[in-house]
C-alpha cells in the first residue's frame, strides 16, 4: 500500500522519493487500513468488499456537483492489492480531537444538507442502499456472538431496545419515505479540512440511498444520552435546517423523525461497547454505562413510528 501511495504521490516518478519518513500508517483495523505518503492516502477496504458497489460509491464521490461536499478520490477505480480493494485519496486535516469546543458542528450540518439535497436522478447507476441499518444489525450480531457463552448484564437491555425498533431500522426492510443520498456513518471523524480551507466529508464505505434522518442520528443519540450539550446540538440542528436539509421539518420538534434512527445508533453504540469490553476483559466505562442505561430506558418506552413521506 505504501508503494501504491508513493507511485501516485510522485507520478510521474523521475527521481528517488525525497519524503522522510516515506510513509505513515494512519489506521490499521480489521475493516480498513489507511496509509499516507506525502499528500496521498491509500485505503484498503474491508476484506470481501464487493467491487461494483464500491465503484458506484467512488463515482458518486467524484461527481463535480459534490466537489464541495465529498472529498473526491484521486482515481475513480479501486485497485486490487493482496486480495483487498484499495482506493486513493488526497490527504486532509482531521478535526482536532483535543479541542472539542472547536468542533465544526455547523460545517458538518451544512455538508449533510448538501448531500441530502442531491437529486437521486443525477447519481451513478448501481449506487446501493446506505449501510447504516446494516451496520447496526452487525453490531448486534457481534454482541450475541460475544455473549453467547458468557452473558453480560447489559446485553438484555440492548436486545430489548433492538427488538422494539421497526424492521427497517434493523436492516430487514427498506426505509420509509423517498430515499436521499446519505453518508451512512456520520461522525466528526468523517470530516477533513482540504488544503483550500474547506471542510469535506470522507469515508464512502456506507454511502448510498436511504433515510437522511440516519445521518443526524448519532449527534441526536449523543444529545439524548447526555453526551452532547444542548448548545452543540442546537447549533448542529439549526445549521442543517438553515442549509435546507430535508431530513427534519423546517421548524418545530424534530424528534418524531429522529427518534427511531437515534435509538438504533444508541443500540449500535451499546452493543459495540459491550463487545469491546468483553474482548478486553474489562468493565464498561462511564460513557459506555450511560449508553447501556439509555437502552434500558428505551426498551421500557417503545418508539413512535416515524412519519412517512416528505419531511
Amino acid at each position: 500500500m505504501a508503494a501504491h501511495a508513493e507511485r501516485r504521490a510522485h507520478a510521474p516518478a523521475r527521481h528517488a522519493c525525497p519524503c522522510a519518513p516515506p510513509a505513515a500508517v494512519l489506521a490499521d483495523r480489521p475493516d480498513a487500513t489507511v496509509v499516507r505518503h506525502a499528500d496521498t492516502v491509500a485505503k484498503a477496504h474491508a476484506p470481501g468488499t464487493p467491487e461494483r458497489p464500491l465503484a458506484a460509491r467512488l463515482a458518486t464521490a467524484a461527481l463535480p456537483a459534490l466537489a464541495h461536499t465529498l472529498l473526491a478520490p484521486l482515481d475513480p477505480r479501486p485497485a486490487l492489492l493482496h486480495g483487498r480493494l484499495v482506493t486513493l485519496w488526497p490527504h486532509g486535516t482531521p478535526v482536532d480531537r483535543d479541542d472539542p469546543d472547536a468542533a465544526p458542528w455547523e460545517a458538518v450540518a451544512t455538508l449533510l444538507a448538501r448531500l441530502h439535497r442531491t437529486p437521486p436522478a443525477r447519481l451513478p447507476s448501481g449506487l446501493p442502499r446506505m449501510r447504516g441499518p446494516e451496520k447496526a444489525a452487525r453490531a448486534v450480531a457481534r454482541l450475541r456472538a460475544a455473549t453467547a457463552r458468557a452473558p453480560h448484564p447489559g446485553a438484555p437491555a440492548v436486545e430489548g431496545a433492538w427488538a422494539a425498533l421497526p424492521s427497517w431500522a434493523r436492516a430487514e426492510a427498506p426505509p420509509p419515505g423517498p430515499p436521499s443520498l446519505c453518508h451512512g456513518d456520520l461522525h466528526l471523524g468523517q470530516l477533513v479540512r482540504a488544503p483550500d480551507g474547506r471542510w469535506l466529508l470522507i469515508d464512502i464505505d456506507d454511502l448510498g440511498l436511504g433515510d437522511p434522518a440516519w445521518d443526524l442520528a448519532r449527534p441526536a443519540a449523543w444529545y439524548a444520552c447526555g453526551l452532547l450539550g444542548a448548545g452543540e446540538w442546537t447549533r448542529f440542528l439549526d445549521a442543517y435546517r438553515a442549509a435546507g436539509g430535508p431530513a427534519v421539518p423546517t421548524g418545530g420538534d424534530p424528534w418524531p423523525v429522529l427518534d427511531v434512527p437515534a435509538r438504533a445508533l444508541t443500540v449500535q453504540t451499546a452493543a459495540l461497547a459491550i463487545t469491546k469490553a468483553r474482548a478486553g476483559g474489562r468493565d464498561l466505562d462511564e460513557v459506555e454505562r450511560d449508553v447501556v442505561d439509555a437502552c434500558r430506558r428505551m426498551a421500557a418506552l417503545p418508539p413512535d413510528p416515524a412519519p412517512i413521506g416528505p419531511k
